[in-house]
């Protein structure tokens, strides 16, 4: 492990280096990792994204925007939940499968517990008039943190190789299938995101 500074670009630890002079810096060992998603993950009542946005790029800059939404693109397109699926991805860029493993329980293990104990709660006061209330309430707040966070990464779409325009259309597109014609996702996904995945492909090709 090189003693140099820590988060240094160049800094050949453990494959925790990023191929690009601009990159963020890095965490220096594992157990960084698994307590930054260990905290996104408890901070997270309502919506785990917004707040890895929030640890992941504005508070430790470990990503950049544009990294977060690649990494968010392809977890959104894999099996299983985007926020487990980014985790491993972004633990194995830094250290290998000792980062993704490290990722996954700081992400799960505090949060487990938790939810056990919220559950045997639900199990008593579930029916209550002021429980169901409260749980209404969250999913309004989780709602409006996950549009925050669109909002947010929203300019990094300029340096999208597909024009805005066809990205709006095909997220409208994939909102009317699913939302109003009920269209299992995974067709969606299959759909729209090959057909997007192909085009953005041509583009890229006949780039100079």
């Amino acid at each position: 492990m090189s003693a140099g500074a820590p988060g240094a670009a160049d800094e050949p630890g453990g494959g925790a280096c990023i191929s690009d002079a601009e990159s963020p810096p890095s965490p220096r060992a594992p157990h960084e990792v698994l307590v930054a998603f260990n905290a996104l993950a408890l901070k997270g009542f309502g919506g785990v994204l917004p707040v890895a946005q929030h640890e992941l790029v504005d508070k430790r800059r470990w990503l950049t925007h544009e990294q977060f939404l690649e990494t968010l693109s392809v977890g959104q397109v894999l099996p299983g939940p985007n926020i487990v699926n980014m985790a491993l991805m972004i633990g194995d860029r830094f250290f290998g499968w000792r980062g993704a493993m490290a990722a996954l329980a700081g992400l799960l293990l505090a949060p487990l517990a938790i939810v056990l104990a919220l559950a045997m709660l639900y199990a008593r006061f579930g029916t209550e008039p002021v429980a169901a209330g409260a749980i209404r309430g969250m999913g309004a707040v989780a709602a409006g943190l996950i549009f925050a966070m669109g909002v947010k990464l929203a300019p990094t779409l300029r340096k999208n190789p597909l024009p805005i325009a066809l990205c709006a259309g095909a997220a409208l597109a994939t909102w009317g299938i699913v939302g109003f014609l009920r269209v299992p996702m995974a067709w969606a996904v299959l759909g729209l995101g090959g057909a997007m995945v192909a085009i953005g492909w041509l583009r890229l090709g006949r780039a100079p």
